[in-house]
């Protein structure tokens, strides 16, 4: 049973980065030339959650630079807002669900322990 409890410590871990990736990702929406990072987890020796986080290296969009007389095109950033928002829900239902295991489980000892007294 410990080593499920292991592997759900591991989940929060693994949200945790998740959710601080895609707040990085918010922060910096606005910076011109900011390529988004995505936090992927997998699972991982004896049931632990990893989590790899790679740059994303698409273009964002092209616009008009307002401070620039030539007309030069800047690229902006290639966050999507409504894209990392549906990420930080997924990642919040996750370390939900897995802090709820933890608490289920720490119950059902507490139970055991009145239990055998």
């Amino acid at each position: 049973m410990v080593a499920s409890i292991q592997s759900n410590v591991s989940a929060l871990q693994a949200f945790s980065k998740q959710i601080a990736v895609s707040a990085n990702n918010v922060a910096n929406a606005l910076s011109d030339d900011f390529k988004k990072s995505r936090a992927i987890n997998t699972e991982g020796r004896k049931g632990q959650v990893e989590t790899t986080i790679t740059k994303i290296d698409t273009p964002g969009p092209l616009v008009e630079d307002p401070m620039s007389k030539t007309g030069k095109l800047k690229e902006l950033s290639n966050t999507d807002i409504a894209e990392e928002l549906t990420n930080q829900i997924i990642a919040e239902q996750g370390f939900k669900a897995n802090a709820k295991v933890i608490k289920t489980y720490e119950e059902t000892i507490g139970s055991l322990v009145d239990i055998l007294g």
